[in-house]
């Protein structure tokens, strides 16, 4: 099974229907996608500077953020399957169906260590590989992200969260990090690890 974090940066790009019918395509069974924040996560660090409320309540309505994008995905491609836990996850893949994340099921009624802004998608990404057992967790930018970076580099950057090293850190998964005009690149290696 591959996780495949496609981030909120892609959600005004073409490429987004691309990615999401190529893995549609090919992925049924095998493929679990975790949405970003995108533009719905932004507007919440706009709320929190206005209103200065905590993290832990950020942290809950990013992970609505997340949610809203997950129904954008589905809404764009509408055989993708929303699944909110581990368990509709499994019964999505079983049924040789994509499953989209909604992560709603981490949302927290006390601080912890996800209830930061250090720990954004691709962290939340990490740990549902982690979770699910994954294979693979292949993770989508936006930007050009240059090949054979080191994920440390990539954090260093801000392409991806501060925390993502550490979730990853002891992965028993592959993790990789393509740039959205990387499509046919991840295809070809789903096809090739179903083959």
């Amino acid at each position: 099974m591959w996780v495949v974090k496609i981030g909120g940066s892609l959600s005004h790009d073409p490429a987004l229907r691309e990615w999401l019918t190529r893995l549609w395509e090919v992925g049924g069974g095998r493929v679990v996608i975790v949405p970003g924040g995108g533009d719905f996560a932004d507007a919440v660090r706009q709320y929190q500077q206005e209103w200065h409320f905590d993290d832990l309540a950020a942290h809950n309505m990013c992970l609505l953020a997340m949610a809203q994008y997950a129904i954008l995905m589905q809404g764009v491609v509408p055989e993708l399957v929303l699944a909110s836990n581990e368990e509709r996850i499994r019964r999505a893949l079983r049924d040789g169906r994509v499953a989209v994340w909604v992560p709603t099921d981490l949302m927290r009624a006390t601080p912890d260590s996800m209830t930061n802004w250090d720990t954004t998608s691709d962290s939340l990404a990490a740990w549902l590989s982690s979770l699910l057992n994954a294979e693979r967790l292949v993770i989508v930018k936006s930007c050009d992200v240059g090949a054979g970076v080191p994920l440390d580099v990539l954090a260093a950057r801000g392409i991806l969260d501060r925390r993502f090293t550490a979730y990853v850190r002891d992965a028993n998964y592959i993790v990789e990090v393509f740039c959205k005009s990387d499509l046919d690149v991840v295809r070809d290696r789903l096809l090739n690890v179903l083959v």
